[in-house]
């Protein structure tokens, strides 16, 4: 029986709310904050970008724009709107404190995630969407800062913050010097996932499961470019967030060759599917399940979102519950009805 992808319950676990931003609320916030967006401005340039680093500096502008409480309550209460369209029920969000406090000094963060998180469930709990948070530690800032950030994410986890991630340059700012800022989150009950494998190699995957102890790699699809890392997110059941578009746009996954999910999947990998920054990238989680459901195979993405519930951080009896439910409406879907 065909697949209806659009009822299809999911699980979202690489999108980053800053990524989340509709270009008219981005254009509405510049004009509020009198942020110069040059030729952003323009509806049809908004989120244009031909490369990584602009897209780095891109993220950058959008989060420049968003300075009180209120504008992240707005884009969270947006988020789960979008997400109910594309049959999320249950998400982990990257969040960004430390690029926040960067720009913003004055902002205050426990007001602002207090303001993300009652946003999030008024407008989730009538939708029946769960939404937990993950603190990205931004690396370009360096490693004071992404200790401190850690410590930070800590004493959020009242407020739905479940663990902490590693997203800006990997390139330059390589793992590694990152250790003590995610034995500062495990310590204080956090799980880590960390962005690797994207802007650098597989010696990038590597260390984020060595060194940082990485639960779940964000992207990862440079890994095909050593077995040997293959095999070790193999043996270890390390889950990988690829997100295919995000990974042609910025050049991790070139254009012209097969998507390298399929090698990874096929080498015995845990792979799991997403957006990453669905508004900037111009796609959405359906837009990805309907890619890997034609380019792979219906049975290969029922897969991929089995294995996202058990990649998630959610307790056991939440992960019980949407097996449930993801079996349920497969059982359910209508004749003749696929995308």
């Amino acid at each position: 029986m065909p697949v209806d992808l659009a009822a299809l319950p999911k699980v979202q676990l690489h999108c980053h709310l800053e990524g989340t931003v509709r270009p008219a609320t981005f254009r509405a916030l510049a004009r509020k904050y009198g942020v110069d967006l040059g030729d952003r401005a323009d509806p049809e340039r908004t989120y244009a970008f031909s490369t990584f680093r602009e897209f780095l500096l891109l993220f950058a502008k959008v989060t420049e724009t968003l300075r009180a409480p209120d504008d992240f309550a707005q884009i969270a209460r947006d988020y789960v709107v979008d997400a109910a369209v594309q049959g999320v029920a249950y998400a982990e969000v990257f969040i960004s404190p430390s690029v926040w406090t960067y720009f913003h000094r004055e902002l205050d963060v426990r007001a602002t995630v207090e303001a993300i998180r009652a946003a999030l469930d008024e407008a989730g709990s009538p939708l029946g969407i769960e939404v937990t948070l993950i603190a990205d530690l931004t690396r370009n800032f360096g490693v004071e800062w992404a200790e401190r950030s850690a410590a930070e994410a800590v004493a959020l986890a009242d407020l739905g913050v479940v663990g902490v991630g590693l997203g800006g340059d990997e390139a330059n700012y390589p793992p590694e010097w990152y250790g003590r800022a995610y034995a500062i989150a495990r310590e204080g009950g956090l799980h880590g996932v960390a962005h690797a494998g994207e802007a650098a190699g597989p010696e990038s995957v590597r260390a984020a499961v060595e060194i940082l102890g990485a639960e779940r790699i964000g992207h990862g699809v440079r890994a095909v470019e050593d077995p040997a890392v293959v095999e070790l997110l193999a043996e270890r059941g390390i889950p990988l967030e690829i997100c295919p578009t995000s990974n042609r746009l910025t050049g991790a996954a070139p254009g012209g060759r097969p998507h390298p999910l399929g090698a990874l999947d096929a080498a015995g990998c845990v792979v799991t599917i997403d957006a990453d920054d669905p508004t900037m990238f111009g796609t959405t989680l359906l837009d990805e399940y309907a890619y890997v459901a034609g380019e792979f195979g219906e049975d290969a993405l029922l897969r991929f979102a089995a294995n996202a519930i058990d990649a998630s951080f959610a307790p056991p009896a939440a992960k019980a519950r949407l097996h449930a439910m993801q079996a349920a409406s497969r059982n359910s879907a209508p004749a003749g009805r696929s995308r």
